[in-house]
């Protein structure tokens, strides 16, 4: 059983390999702070763009990101050492009678692949280490916006029509995926990777010729594609959730944003990002909706969570259409930038609330599947010699 009593080391986690690592230096650095401030132990944890491990005070500092002379490309690496991370993560530093640093429990703060699509979860649940956030499945599910939707679809939560392919099959026949594209959607349509986040490779397509362009743009950054119909008079919402059995949602958030699509440039650098919370000429909260829609969008935003197993905290996107007043349910964020605390702050939690709230989320799901029988006892190697149990060629 994890000792919830005990002092604990805490291991954020950020960077990695992804088109998102920026964004997750800026999230790993306002966790590492926030949860200083509340007294726990601290351990940085970076992982560079080639996937190696760096550990040290120096990586909870923005300022060793922005100076722009990559120091860290000189330190010693660190390594996972598996021999001795048995419900709890043990790092090397790679050298002669290298360091050691043990972690109790570990704090992604990972956006995208290699970190938010499940495969950090699988390291922390194959260790056996109480980790903050939604587990392996809901990770991997909600970093897939196809899978995304088509479990909205089994669920009937509405969900904007969409076609998705693959890269070899729009190489093999781009002309059959155009022909039906036109026969299910219409002009314009959103292209996107379909696993890929911060709006990154995203178009509005409104010809055929900027159709092509944006599924070769998208098929540059992912290997799967995924086309939906646009809303014209759209309203981008935003409602995040927390809690594992007994959830919390927030505020509604409305984004406001000029271009065809809510791009990088919108979320994270435009009048200090929207996503970031401090686009103030962005972001409206609470949403310019009525009661009776915000009480709806809330519903359907717990809804998504619980259809997909989220735990921890996710977000919840969605679109609006003024005109019908018709609502969308759009993407799954496990791992919301800067966990969306602007969000939570207007909602009445504050970031150290939130973020003890995390940690004592982490706790529970770890308590929670402790408390499940793990070992099978059986006969079966016993007959593993019998005529019938053998195999050919062993």
């Amino acid at each position: 059983m994890y000792n919830r009593t005990m002092k604990k080391t805490i291991g954020v986690f950020f960077g990695s390999r992804n088109p998102e690592h920026d964004v997750s230096i800026i999230t790993g650095q306002l966790i590492i702070s926030g949860l200083k401030g509340l007294g726990y132990t601290v351990v940085p944890i970076y992982l560079d763009k080639k996937g190696a491990w760096y550990i040290g005070e120096r990586y909870s500092q923005i300022a060793h990101f922005t100076s722009g002379d990559n120091t860290h490309r000189d330190d010693a690496q660190w390594y996972l050492d598996m021999e001795y991370s048995h419900g709890k993560m043990v790092f090397k530093k790679k050298g002669f009678a290298g360091k050691t640093v043990t972690i109790d429990l570990a704090f992604p703060a990972f956006h995208g692949q290699n970190g938010e699509d499940g495969t950090f979860q699988g390291l922390c649940e194959m260790v056996n280490i109480p980790y903050v956030g939604c587990d392996v499945a809901s990770s991997a599910v909600t970093m897939d916006k196809v899978m995304t939707k088509q479990l909205y679809q089994a669920a009937h939560i509405p969900t904007t029509e969409f076609v998705s392919f693959s890269k070899d099959e729009w190489i093999k026949d781009k002309n059959a995926i155009l022909a039906e594209i036109e026969k299910k959607l219409h002009l314009p349509v959103i292209v996107k990777p379909a696993r890929l986040g911060s709006s990154i490779g995203i178009s509005k397509a409104r010809t055929k010729q900027d159709l092509e362009f944006a599924v070769d743009v998208a098929c540059h950054y992912d290997t799967k594609v995924i086309v939906e119909v646009c809303i014209e008079n759209l309203m981008d919402v935003t409602c995040c959730v927390i809690g594992n059995d007994t959830l919390t949602p927030s505020k509604l958030q409305e984004s406001v944003f000029g271009d065809d699509v809510f791009s990088y440039e919108n979320k994270y650098l435009d009048d200090g990002g929207a996503q970031l919370g401090k686009s103030k000429n962005n972001i409206i909260i609470p949403a310019r909706l009525d009661e009776k829609t915000t009480k709806k969008i809330q519903d359907t935003a717990l809804a998504a969570y619980r259809l997909v197993g989220c735990s921890g905290i996710a977000r919840v996107d969605f679109l609006y259409d003024r005109n019908t007043q018709k609502l969308y349910a759009n993407e799954i964020n496990t791992l919301p930038g800067t966990i969306y605390h602007h969000l939570w702050k207007a909602s009445g939690i504050e970031l150290p609330e939130l973020l003890t709230k995390l940690v004592q989320y982490a706790e529970e799901k770890y308590d929670s599947k402790e408390k499940i029988t793990h070992v099978f006892q059986s006969d079966i190697l016993k007959h593993a010699d019998s005529s019938k149990m053998k195999l050919k060629g062993i």
